[in-house]
């Protein structure tokens, strides 16, 4: 629901999840290759080359070739994508900022409260190998 409220204040053509996947693991490891980038999103080879070639025709990401091997391709972000990424960001702190302002003391203290356990349960999932997630 939240994906869907702030994609409809956005005046730019809408990402598809495995797009924006994409963009923010370049965003964290600029450099990265395609092969790499597939098996971090466990995705196909073919898949995330298709996915690079359409974030390049937006003008989101920039594919160089790698000076170590010619062949292969190294991905970083433009700086139309992080701001765009981090735009999204913000719209989506302040939404919220706004939603949880709307709750009561008592509701905001239960999800303060909760916070860590959920920060915990992320980082099982990140912890988890990759045919497991």
């Amino acid at each position: 629901m939240l994906r869907r409220r702030l994609r409809h204040q956005s005046q730019q053509p809408r990402l598809r999840g495995a797009q924006v996947e994409l963009l923010r693991l370049v965003m964290d490891s600029p450099g990265l290759r395609v092969r790499e980038a597939a098996e971090e999103l466990c995705l196909a080879g073919n898949s995330v080359s298709t996915l690079v070639n359409q974030l390049v025709a937006q003008g989101l990401l920039r594919r160089e070739v790698d000076p170590g091997d010619r062949r292969a391709a190294l991905l970083y972000a433009t700086v139309a994508a992080e701001e765009r990424i981090e735009a999204w960001h913000r719209r989506r702190r302040v939404l919220m900022g706004e939603l949880v302002a709307g709750l009561s003391e008592q509701e905001q203290a239960a999800l303060a409260t909760a916070l860590p356990a959920l920060h915990h349960l992320a980082g099982g999932l990140r912890a988890l190998p990759d045919g497991e997630r």
